[in-house]
């Protein structure tokens, strides 16, 4: 089953279970899905495939953690509280990530199979990262990672 299928089958499921909190989500996640499909249609694509999908759910994520950081300075736990809700709903869609030693482990040897050694050599090491471990590894904790080792 693809993750488009997943989400439209847990919103269907959510609806008639009742559970508003979920099901609001869900419709965020769908027409935020829409957004992306209407954005790729100049380029042939109907439907995005699941592998885009992830990087959309993923960006979703970010920025409900920056919202709750923006919440709780503003005093307002309620929204936080919301938007933390929302992001257990979100990564339940996402494939398991790699785990911190995990990560470096991997820009460990994307460094090595790639003889990078200084920050021109980025580019080849995140392309070495996405195409050994795919959706598993969030880019945006690997990158950092990547960049001091470059830089030091």
């Amino acid at each position: 089953m693809s993750l488009r299928e997943r989400l439209n089958e847990d919103l269907k499921a959510s609806m008639k279970a009742g559970d508003s909190n979920r099901t609001s989500t869900l419709r965020m996640i769908l027409a935020k899905l829409k957004d992306v499909d209407i954005a790729a249609r100049p380029k042939g694509i109907d439907k995005v495939p699941d592998d885009e999908i992830i990087p959309m759910l993923r960006g979703m994520v970010k920025s409900r953690r920056e919202s709750i950081d923006l919440y709780n300075k503003g005093n307002r736990p309620e929204l936080a509280e919301k938007e933390a809700a929302e992001i257990a709903v979100i990564q339940g869609f996402l494939p398991a990530q790699l785990n911190e030693n995990a990560v470096e482990q991997a820009v460990t040897e994307a460094l090595q199979e790639t003889g990078a050694t200084s920050m021109k050599d980025m580019v080849k090491v995140m392309a070495a990262l996405k195409i050994k471990h795919g959706a598993k590894l969030d880019l945006s904790v690997a990158g950092p990672i990547a960049k001091a080792r470059l830089a030091g």
